[in-house]
């Protein structure tokens, strides 16, 4: 038995996702299997042990060292979030500004929900009415149909008393 004086191919390997493994001499650098690969990155065997999805991908300029296992994968791009701006600042605020922004978010969110409702399903109404009124409707109406029309009737006369009222300037709260 003698001793055998020789080297062994110093070569990284490199694993592709579907299994396929092909060796590369070194010294190399990632740039060198990456310009075949548009879009693919390398990950060092270690770092996917001991990381996992965390594992940082080698650099483009990075050395591969001999005898060392990398992945050549493509992974995923993730959509950027994007990061809600704020649009004032309360704390330089003064409360009547505060109250303002506050009476703007409002009417727009209101303005939105009543212009973005094209459907011509049931629509809901808030009226504030005494209990007499209601109950003398309710007293007068021979069915549930008879009450629903002069609710809807009663309605369309406060909704015309409310646009002249608005025209004029005045306002009467009942």
């Amino acid at each position: 038995m003698g001793n055998s004086i020789g080297g062994r191919r110093k070569r990284a390997k490199i694993m592709k996702i579907d299994g396929e493994i092909f060796k590369l001499k070194t010294p190399a650098i990632a740039m060198d299997v990456l310009k075949d690969y548009p879009g693919y990155v390398l990950l060092e065997y270690e770092a996917v042990k001991r990381f996992g999805i965390r594992a940082q991908p080698l650099l483009p300029e990075e050395n591969m060292k001999p005898n060392k296992i990398y992945f050549l994968v493509d992974l995923p791009k993730f959509p950027v979030e994007k990061v809600p701006t704020r649009t004032r600042s309360a704390v330089s605020m003064s409360a009547k500004d505060r109250l303002e922004c506050l009476m703007l978010n409002k009417r727009s969110a209101s303005d939105l929900s009543v212009t973005s409702s094209s459907s011509t399903g049931p629509v809901r109404v808030k009226m504030r009415l005494p209990k007499a009124r209601i109950e003398k409707i309710m007293e007068e109406s021979r069915d549930e149909v008879e009450m629903a029309e002069k609710i809807l009737h009663l309605c369309h006369q406060n909704s015309g008393k409310d646009k002249a009222q608005l025209r004029s300037g005045t306002r009467v709260i009942n």
